[in-house]
Order: structure tokens, then sequence, then C-alpha cells
């Protein structure tokens, strides 16, 4: 079975390590337990929303950033466990789509193109 938390703990721990940081430094910056932080690394605790903020602000990464690589890694996790089942590979759908932005919380901004899925995004017109 893949743990989602091991995935994300594996993924905070190569981020601390190829600062050169220690989990004393960055649980402190993020003012987590230093027992807490390293039980998250490890994959033991399921980290809150709240919790992963303060450690990626204590990293200096971003959250999207940090959930793009544990999305990779789940993939991959997943595509290892078909193969090792035997089982067929799903087949792998387009999934982007382009969407604009140009502006976020009523704050103009450059122009962004975001990559969504389709069938997952609805735009509405106000």
């Amino acid at each position: 079975m893949i743990l989602l938390r091991r995935l994300l703990g594996d993924v905070l721990r190569r981020q601390r390590q190829r600062q050169g940081r220690t989990l004393r430094e960055v649980s402190s910056s993020a003012r987590v337990s230093l027992g807490y932080l390293s039980e998250v690394e490890r994959g033991q605790k399921e980290a809150s929303s709240e919790l992963l903020s303060a450690i990626c602000d204590a990293l200096d990464v971003r959250m999207s950033e940090l959930m793009r690589e544990v999305s990779d890694e789940l993939s991959l996790a997943e595509l290892a466990a078909s193969a090792a089942a035997n089982e067929p590979v799903p087949p792998v759908r387009p999934m982007l789509n382009s969407v604009s932005v140009t502006s976020v919380g009523g704050v103009p901004t450059e122009r962004v193109t975001i990559k969504a899925p389709a069938e997952a995004v609805d735009v509405v017109a106000a």
C-alpha cells in the first residue's frame, strides 16, 4: 500500500537535506517540535495543511512545488505497484488545458498561464 504521508515525509526530508539544514533548524524556524517534524519526515504522522505551510515557509519552498514532487513520486509508486502485480498500466489521459490569470485576489499580476485538468475546471463568469 502506498502511503501519502511517507511520500510527503521523504520529499520534505530531501528538501531539508538539499539545503544542508538540520531538523532542529527547520523545526525552530517552522515553530514545530523537533520530535513531531521528525515523525512527519519518517511518515509516521499526518501533517495538517497549516503544519505543511509552516514547514514550507521555513524551507522557503512553495507548497505547490512540494506537492508536485509528491505527486510525481506517487505516480511512479503507482506504476511500480502495477508492474509488480502484473496489472495493465492504465492509459495516460491528456491532462492539461491553459487558463490565463491576470489578477490574484483582486491584485493585478503579470499574465500567468496555469495548466489544469480540463474536466476538473469550471469557469464561471462573475
